[in-house]
């Protein structure tokens, strides 16, 4: 298995970065409380996006559909990045943000600790550059994408001056069916271009994020995060509340916690019985050297 490098290293559980998307209702307050939720959470990032849709969609796009026009309201304001950023900063937690324009990987550089790169955005090589000619670490996420597809892009990538990628694994299908989910191409990414892999969750399913985790490896876990069921997204059935994701989070720690060392030995907690063994001479309970403590009614 590939070691994690740079903001991910470190034996033990995975970074879980909280994927705010266009929940936020473009209002700085709402914005905070997502970080303070997803810190709460036991996330260890944050992550915006920064779009605006004229540089999203196509203009044929934009005039024969109403829809997408309409989501002009769910841009972040640029304004709002270094404040975000500082909050997250504050509590302790990595902030991330998803450039959908050139001049945003600009926007986004004196403030995010990595930048993060959308599936649908893989193929676009002027962006992939921009994002690696900063030296910043780069998670990119591979829905949709062929082997081929990501092979060139890490190529690109590296051949910009990014020294630390990591790939997640993704399918960009909301929600995604857990026989669709394909988690052992956690493995396939990792040991086919010697990176770090993760997960970009789309199941809200906790049996796949820790069968992701505990048996592939990933060292990375993103998800979408609605506060409410309010936002922009939730309906769409791909976002998680924050007291499911912290069960989850909680549940995938503790099960780290669990790993010891390998040595088989007594536990602590249960060297006080062991002298209430059968004793090997005549099988009977407890070992003949304490036998004679007295009146007692322990069995």
């Amino acid at each position: 298995m590939t070691e994690p490098q740079g903001l991910f290293a470190g034996a033990g559980a995975p970074v879980f970065i909280a994927e705010v998307s266009s929940n936020h209702h473009r209002d700085l307050e709402r914005c905070y409380a997502f970080i303070e939720a997803a810190h709460r959470t036991g996330s260890g990032a944050v992550k915006f996006q920064l779009f605006r849709i004229n540089e999203l969609f196509a203009p044929e796009v934009l005039k024969k559909s109403p829809a997408h026009r309409a989501r002009a309201d769910w841009e972040l304001p640029v304004g709002f990045i270094p404040k975000l950023a500082q909050k997250a900063h504050d509590l302790g937690m990595l902030f991330s943000c998803t450039p959908f324009y050139l001049d945003a990987v600009g926007e986004l550089e004196p403030y995010v600790d990595f930048y993060k790169i959308a599936s649908y955005e893989l193929l676009w090589d002027d962006l992939l550059i921009a994002c690696a000619n900063t030296r910043k670490p780069v998670v990119l996420s591979t829905g949709m994408a062929t082997m081929n597809e990501i092979a060139h892009a890490r190529d690109v990538i590296h051949s910009a001056g990014c020294v630390e990628l990591t790939l997640l694994h993704c399918v960009s299908s909301y929600p995604t069916p857990p026989e669709q989910m394909n988690l052992s191409a956690l493995e396939t990414l990792r040991n086919t271009f010697g990176v770090p892999t993760g997960l970009s969750d789309h199941s809200v399913n906790p049996g796949i994020i820790a069968r992701a985790v505990h048996r592939f490896g990933a060292v990375v876990v993103e998800y979408h995060l609605d506060l409410d069921g309010e936002g922009e997204e939730f309906s769409a059935g791909h976002c998680w509340l924050p007291d499911q994701i912290a069960a989850v989070i909680e549940n995938i720690e503790t099960g780290f916690k669990a790993d010891g060392d390998g040595i088989k030995q007594p536990a602590p907690s249960e060297m006080a019985d062991r002298d209430w063994r059968a004793d090997p001479d005549d099988g009977l309970r407890p070992l003949k050297s304490i036998r004679d403590f007295g009146d007692s009614d322990d069995t």
